[in-house]
């Protein structure tokens, strides 16, 4: 499963700092998430969805379609 939030922050036209701004999240740890450096947490990524008011499963990419 590939985490999008890159793709969902571009096209809502968001830089990487007011995603930070508005998830509390700091710019190096959405970085990382988006690089798939680390897995976010449940709570982070609530956060992200309600920040670019998606819902959770928008930021996921499943292998099987």
């Amino acid at each position: 499963m590939t985490i999008k939030v890159w793709e969902v922050r571009d096209s809502k036209g968001l830089s990487l700092v007011q995603l930070a701004q508005k998830t509390g999240i700091s710019r190096s740890a959405l970085n990382n998430i988006e690089n798939g450096k680390v897995s976010p947490r449940l709570q982070q990524l609530e956060q992200i969805a309600i920040a670019l008011g998606s819902r959770i499963t928008d930021l996921f990419e499943s292998e099987y379609k």
